[in-house]
């Protein structure tokens, strides 16, 4: 009975769905279900004498290794050329059981020059609590090549000195979520809107019925989950394939100084105003003119000639061109479409827009958020 309930409430989530609506899958992420980053020291060996040779790091490390294998060996007795130190970056994505494979990122902390044919040794992974979650080790694989001469040329493609170990990591602690025994469940917005948010639960009480989902605020719904906790995982299954409409966003214009890149929203309207656009070029051509006189000396029946100093006299030239202004009038509550339109027909360079967008902020008629990055 209940497998035939649920399947009826999927059959109504999947007819009722608006067009040109977003997933609330797409929209939201549940609270506590999250990933988290792993980081760990170890040993990359078996390299081709690109390694970091006599790095004091690396040479430490690999004594403290062979020291915990038994082995009494002083530093001055190990040569790393074919080893390099390392630090090992990884993901322990939710719900990641004890057992499970994860892949590994490899970066090189010394004066290696490339990690291609290298395996990783042995190497503890741990969270930010420095417990540790995960071991990792496995050959790489590298996507980049380094090549050296002995005249000191060389060549370099891509990034040799960070490399890849699928499912290089064993995960050996798992993280516990509060998905299984929380009363309810936390959905969180990617993109805060109380309009949004509102209209989410709107939709999950539509399917399941008033009161199941509320909106504590712009960016929160708290959904009461099931007492069963074998119903959780269907009921969050039916719950981020229901569809609904976003609001529309706040009219932002998005400048990005660097590029020029001008983006405006769709929402962004603009208030009556007059815009005069014109330029103004200057142009100085810097020139000299330069006279190389002589002197003249009479020896006897000869006659000699030196030269003497030269005269220098600068030569400027200047010109001066100005545009005529261009003019154009924004009628009131004018759209995207236009105000592109009117910009363009002046023939604004990127530089010119944000000038001009600028100005509109300004003189209070561009009715939108600037943000400039």
């Amino acid at each position: 009975m209940i497998k035939y309930v649920v399947a009826c409430i999927a059959a109504f989530v999947l007819m009722s769905s608006p067009a040109e609506a977003d997933r609330i899958k797409d929209m939201t992420s549940v609270e506590g279900v999250r990933s988290n980053p792993l980081v760990g020291y170890g040993i990359v060996v078996g390299l081709s004498g690109t390694g970091d040779g006599g790095n004091g790091l690396t040479l430490q490390s690999m004594q403290s290794m062979l020291s915990r294998m038994g082995l009494a060996v002083e530093v001055g007795d190990i040569v790393a050329d074919n080893a390099a130190a390392v630090m090992v970056t990884a993901t322990l994505g939710p719900f990641l059981k004890t057992g499970q494979a994860i892949d590994v990122t490899v970066s090189t902390v010394g004066e290696a020059e490339s990690l291609q044919g290298g395996t990783l040794l042995m190497t503890p992974l741990m969270g930010a609590d420095g417990e540790i979650y995960a071991i990792a080790q496995g050959n790489l694989i590298v996507g980049g090549m380094g090549i050296s001469a002995n005249d000191g040329s060389s060549l370099t493609v891509n990034i040799p000195t960070v490399g890849r170990v699928p499912n290089g990591a064993t995960v050996e602690r798992m993280v516990e979520s509060p998905f299984q025994n929380a009363d309810s469940m936390i959905l969180n917005l990617n993109r805060s809107d109380f309009s949004t948010a509102a209209a989410v639960a709107e939709a999950i009480n539509g399917v399941f019925g008033p009161g199941v989902a509320v909106a504590l605020d712009g960016t929160s719904i708290r959904v009461q989950a099931p007492a069963d906790p074998d119903q959780r995982v269907s009921f969050m299954g039916l719950v981020e394939n229901i569809q609904v409409m976003p609001d529309p966003p706040a009219a932002r214009v998005v400048v990005n100084s660097r590029t020029g890149t001008v983006v405006i929203g769709g929402e962004v309207l603009v208030t009556p105003a007059a815009v005069t656009h014109g330029g103004l070029t200057v142009k100085i051509n810097e020139d000299y003119n330069v006279d190389q006189s002589a002197t003249v000396a009479m020896n006897g029946d000869s006659t000699v000639v030196a030269p003497a100093e030269p005269t220098i006299t600068p030569d400027s030239q200047l010109y001066v061109n100005e545009e005529p202004a261009r003019a154009f009038l924004f009628d009131p509550g004018v759209s995207l479409a236009s105000l592109v339109d009117a910009i363009n027909g002046v023939g604004a360079s990127p530089s010119d827009l944000v000038a001009i967008l600028e100005a509109l902020r300004e003189a209070g008629a561009l009715r939108a958020e600037l943000i400039v990055i």
